[in-house]
């Protein structure tokens, strides 16, 4: 007895489901997947995140938006939704309906264990494919742990490693900061030590 044959849909079909769906699915080359909920380090990793750059952000041009957003990047058919993302000038839309855009200039995306290998190795080399993006960076929410990839001249990628709660990450596009010690604010509080 084989494995059962996977069906393909468009990515209109997709779109037409998704925007109806209770629950958010990435879409690419033709299959869907669903995506996972988030763990309560994740979440409180992601406000703190998002306040802050909220408050460094108000009256710039460079805003940041949540995992409602959906991005798509026409070169290799994905859709998905990354934790946070900030768009610097006109967000550019793929239709009509406005809940689809192509541009962000810095994604960010917070790892657990069931995401940490795909949004390190085959997410990253997808999003690699976004004209607009300047910098990737991930944040761990298992450990104190802030890679921050950033685009060269020449197209090529640069890695920073912070791995101490006293640590900065400077993010350029947007010419602000990052402290991880608001990143991590409450988020191993009550928790027993290993």
């Amino acid at each position: 007895m084989g494995l059962p044959e996977k069906q393909y849909i468009s990515a209109e079909q997709y779109l037409e489901t998704e925007r109806i769906a209770l629950e958010k699915h990435e879409y690419y080359q033709g299959e869907i997947f669903a995506m996972s909920g988030a763990s309560f380090r994740h979440n409180q990793i992601f406000k703190n995140t998002y306040i802050k750059l909220g408050m460094k952000l108000a009256g710039k041009p460079c805003q940041p938006y949540g995992s409602d957003l959906r991005i798509h990047i026409p070169s290799n058919t994905l859709y998905t939704y990354p934790d946070i993302s900030i768009i610097c000038g006109k967000p550019e839309m793929t239709d009509t309906i406005k809940d689809t855009i192509t541009n962000p200039s810095v994604i960010i995306e917070i790892l657990s264990k069931s995401t940490y290998d795909y949004d390190k190795g085959q997410k990253f080399t997808l999003y690699r494919d976004i004209e607009s993006l300047k910098e990737y960076i991930l944040i761990d929410s298992i450990s104190v742990r802030v890679e921050h990839y950033s685009k060269n001249e020449d197209g090529s990628w640069t890695l920073k490693d912070y791995r101490t709660i006293d640590d900065k990450v400077i993010i350029e596009t947007i010419a602000s900061d990052l402290l991880l010690s608001d990143i991590y604010a409450d988020v191993f509080e009550g928790e027993p030590e290993a």
